[in-house]
C-alpha cells in the first residue's frame, strides 16, 4: 500500500493530466477512442497527446479529449485538430511518435503535418 503523501504525489502529478482532458482551449486535439480506435491503438495515441501538450507547455492553448467512433474505422487512430477560425485538420493511422510532430509542428508550430492527414492517406 501506497503512503498519504505518495497518493498526494500521484494525485498532484495527475491533476494537470486531467484538466488538459477537460479544458476548453484555442485548439481541441479530439482522439478517437470507439473500440475500433482503441484496437488500432488509440490509447497510446491519446496519451502520447496528453504528455507532450504538457511537456512542451501547451496547457493553455490546447485540449486533449476523445469522442466515439468518428466512422472511418480503417484509418483508426483518428485524431481530429479544431482551431478557432480555421478548417478541421483530420489525421489518420496515427501512432504516439506522430503525436509527438504533430504537436511540435501544428499545435506548437501553426503548421499541419498534411502527411499524416486524411487527404494524403486517399491518394
Amino acid at each position: 500500500m501506497k503512503s498519504l503523501e505518495e497518493l498526494q504525489a500521484i494525485r498532484d502529478r495527475m491533476k494537470g493530466k486531467v484538466a488538459l482532458r477537460e479544458g476548453m482551449s484555442d485548439i481541441r486535439i479530439v482522439v478517437g477512442m470507439a473500440t475500433c480506435g482503441i484496437a488500432a491503438g488509440a490509447r497510446p495515441v491519446l496519451n502520447a497527446f496528453v504528455e507532450e501538450v504538457e511537456r512542451q507547455g501547451l496547457a493553455d492553448k490546447a485540449t486533449v479529449t476523445q469522442t466515439g467512433c468518428i466512422g472511418l474505422c480503417r484509418m483508426e487512430p483518428i485524431v481530429e485538430v479544431m482551431e478557432s477560425g480555421k478548417e478541421k485538420v483530420t489525421y489518420v493511422k496515427m501512432t504516439a511518435e506522430k503525436a509527438k510532430r504533430v504537436v511540435a509542428e501544428h499545435i506548437k508550430g501553426g503548421n499541419p503535418v498534411y502527411e499524416y492527414t486524411i487527404g494524403e492517406a486517399q491518394k
